[in-house]
C-alpha cells in the first residue's frame, strides 16, 4: 500500500459520491455546516431560555452536552400543538396582493412535503453499476485515472523551479514604484482593530482591499480573505459571518471537487491516511475481528483502501466493525450523514467480501459514555483520529476541557492503538494580535502551496476558489473574528499534543521506519521538492518549504 493506492482510492470515492450529483446538491456538506451548528444553537437556546423560562426541568442546568437536545426539543413542542407540520403563519399587514398570498400557500405546501421527506431514509439498493464499483473500489499499484487527474490539474509537480508568492505588491505612481507589502498591512491592521484605533484599522483595511483579490497571486488571495475576516472582527459580527458559510448551503458536489483538488495537489492527507492504515494492517496481521472507532469519520475517505488490502490478506479478511463518529448535523436526523458513510463502506466491504459492521454515532464526542461503543473482549481495537480533535474545547474556554474529555474517554476505551493525526499550529491563541500573526505565517503556506502546484493555469482554477474560500475562508473568518465558544479553529503544536497526551495517561509508540522511507520516497518521486516529511522523536511531520503543518503519532494508554 502506497501513496498512489491510498490517493487513488480517496479519488475514485469521490468521483463515486459526485456521480450522485443530483442528491449532493441538495445536502450540505459535512466540512463545513456539522461545526458551526453548535455556536448557531447556542445563540438560538439564548433566546429560547429567555422565552420559555417554565419549560426547563427543576433543577435543569444548561451545559454544551445538552442544549442540542433542548433546542430540538423546544422546536418539537413547538410543532405539536397541531396535527400536522406546518411553517408559522406570516400576516401581511400591508395589505399584500392575492399573488403573495397565493404562493405563501404554496410555500407551505412545500414545507409539509419536505418534512415528509425528512422522515424517509435512501433506498439501499445493490443494483449500481459494476463499472462504478470498480471504479470507486479497486486500488492499482499505480492508476492512469489518476495519473490524469494530477496531470490536468498539477502540472510539473516535481518541478524543481518554484514559484514563490511574493508578498510585496508593486503599485506605479507617476514614474515611481511604491512597493506595498501585504502581510506587514495586515499585522498593522490586527493591532490597530486590538487596540480600538478603529480610524486607523478602516484606513489600512482599505489599502489592503485595493491590493488583494480572491483571483489574484497566493499573496493577494491570502489578505482577501484576512481582510473579511477582520472587517467582520471590526463590525463585532464574527459568529454572523462565519455562520454564513453554511446558511448559504453550498452544495456538497462544488465543496468535494475542492476537496478533490487538495488531494490530488498534495500529499498531507494521503500520508497520514497511509501511515495509519499501514500501521493497522500490522497490526491486525492475525486478528479475526477489527474494530474501529473512528472519531470524526466525516465521508470515510481513509478506509476504502485498508479494506481492499485486509480483503487480501493470508488466510483471508478479518471482521471489520467501524463505530464512525461525528457531530451531529441540523435537522431531525442528526446521524444521516454518517449513516450514508456507513452504507458506503458497507458497500466496499460486500464487493470484497469483507464481513462487516457500522455504527453510526452523532454526539458531541464528550458527552459520548463507554457504554454507546458496545466494546467486546475478543476484538482488536484501534481509535483512529485524523484532523478533528483541533476543534474541541480546551482549557481556556472552560474548566472542565471537552478535549481532555474526550482523551479521557480514549484511555477508558483501552484501544490496542490509539492513532492521532493533526494539523499543527501556533495560531489557537486566546492573545488575538499573537493569534493573528501565527494564522498569517499558516495560511501563507498553504495559499502558496496551491499558487505553486497550480502555477497559474486555468484547469483548475475554480475548484481552487471553492476550496480557498469554502474552507480555507472559512477557517480563517473563525480564527480572526470569533471568540469565546465561536472559535471552533483550536489548534496546538504537536509538542503541545505530546504533553497533553502524555498527561491525559497515554505512552507515545514507537515511528515505524519502514513506513518512514517509504513514505520519504513516494513524496520525492511524486511530489513537489517543496514537500517535506521529517521526524522529530516518534513524530512523523509533514510541511512545505519548511513550516511544518500536519503531524502523526501512535499512543497506548499507560495503564500502570
Amino acid at each position: 500500500m502506497d501513496l498512489s493506492e491510498e490517493s487513488d482510492a480517496t479519488l475514485r470515492l469521490i468521483n463515486q459520491m459526485l456521480m450522485e450529483e443530483e442528491d449532493l446538491a441538495n445536502k450540505p456538506c459535512m466540512f463545513t455546516d456539522i461545526l458551526a451548528l453548535h455556536a448557531t444553537e447556542r445563540s438560538f437556546y439564548n433566546a429560547l431560555v429567555s422565552s420559555n423560562q417554565d419549560s426547563k426541568p427543576p433543577g435543569w442546568v444548561p451545559d454544551e452536552t445538552n442544549i442540542h437536545d433542548y433546542v430540538l426539543q423546544t422546536v418539537l413542542r413547538t410543532f405539536s400543538s397541531a396535527n400536522t407540520i406546518s411553517p408559522p403563519v406570516v400576516r401581511n399587514f400591508t395589505g399584500g396582493s392575492s399573488r403573495r398570498r397565493s404562493r405563501e400557500l404554496d410555500d407551505s405546501e412545500n414545507f409539509r412535503r419536505s418534512n415528509k421527506q425528512l422522515a424517509s431514509f435512501p433506498d439501499e439498493t445493490d443494483d449500481e453499476p459494476q463499472e462504478a464499483y470498480d471504479k470507486v473500489l479497486l486500488c492499482p499499484i499505480l492508476n492512469p485515472h489518476l495519473q490524469q487527474n494530477c496531470d490536468q490539474w498539477c502540472p510539473n509537480r516535481s518541478d524543481n523551479s518554484s514559484n514563490r508568492s511574493k508578498a510585496r505588491v508593486k503599485k506605479k505612481i507617476g514614474n515611481k514604484q511604491e512597493i506595498i507589502d501585504l502581510n506587514t498591512l495586515l499585522l498593522n491592521c490586527a493591532q490597530a482593530s486590538a487596540t480600538f484605533d478603529l480610524h486607523n484599522a478602516y484606513d489600512i483595511l482599505r489599502q489592503i482591499r485595493q491590493h488583494s483579490s480572491p483571483q489574484g497571486d497566493g499573496t493577494q488571495r491570502l489578505a482577501h480573505y484576512f481582510a473579511n475576516a477582520i472587517e467582520a472582527r471590526l463590525a463585532g459580527n464574527g459568529t454572523t459571518a462565519h455562520s454564513a458559510f453554511n446558511s448559504k448551503r453550498r452544495p456538497a458536489a462544488d465543496i468535494l471537487r475542492g476537496h478533490q483538488l487538495y488531494v490530488t495537489a498534495s500529499p498531507f492527507n494521503k500520508v497520514s491516511n497511509s501511515y495509519a492504515n499501514k500501521s493497522i494492517m500490522k497490526l491486525a496481521a492475525n486478528s479475526n475481528s477489527l474494530h474501529i472507532i473512528d472519531f470524526g469519520i466525516l465521508y470515510g475517505f481513509q478506509w476504502p483502501c485498508l479494506i481492499q488490502n485486509l480483503s487480501v490478506r493470508p488466510g483471508g479478511p478479518p471482521k471489520i466493525r467501524i463505530t464512525g463518529i461525528d457531530f451531529p448535523q441540523p435537522g431531525f436526523r442528526p446521524a444521516e450523514r454518517i449513516e450514508e458513510t456507513g452504507r458506503r463502506l458497507g458497500t466496499y466491504c460486500k464487493r470484497f467480501n469483507v464481513p462487516f459492521q457500522f455504527t453510526p454515532i452523532a454526539k458531541k464526542w464528550d458527552s459520548i459514555n463507554l457504554e454507546d461503543l458496545h466494546i467486546k473482549p475478543d476484538e482488536l481495537l484501534v481509535v483512529n483520529s485524523m484532523n478533528r480533535l483541533r476543534h474541541m474545547l480546551d482549557e481556556t474556554i472552560v474548566m472542565n476541557s471537552p478535549r481532555d474529555a474526550v482523551l479521557k474517554l480514549i484511555k477508558q476505551i483501552n484501544p490496542d492503538l490509539f492513532i492521532h493525526g493533526e494539523m499543527t499550529g501556533t495560531y489557537g491563541a486566546p492573545f488575538f494580535v499573537t493569534r493573528f500573526r501565527e494564522a498569517v505565517f499558516h495560511f501563507s503556506s498553504m495559499f502558496d502551496m496551491l499558487d505553486t502546484i497550480l502555477q497559474g493555469g486555468e484547469k483548475g482554477q475554480e475548484e481552487r476558489l471553492v476550496f480557498e474560500k469554502e474552507i480555507m475562508g472559512r477557517d480563517i473568518m473563525n480564527v480572526v473574528a470569533c471568540e469565546g465558544l465561536e472559535r471552533i479553529e483550536r489548534p496546538e503544536t504537536y509538542k503541545q499534543w505530546q504533553m497533553r497526551l502524555e498527561r491525559a495517561g497515554f505512552r507515545q509508540q514507537g515511528l515505524n521506519k519502514e513506513i518512514m522511507e517509504e513514505t520519504v520516497e513516494n513524496i520525492k518521486k511524486n511530489y513537489h521538492k517543496e514537500f517535506t516529511v521529517d521526524r522529530d522523536g516518534e513524530w512523523m511531520l509533514q510541511g512545505w518549504k519548511g513550516r511544518i503543518v500536519y503531524c502523526i503519532s501512535s499512543w497506548k494508554p499507560n495503564l500502570q
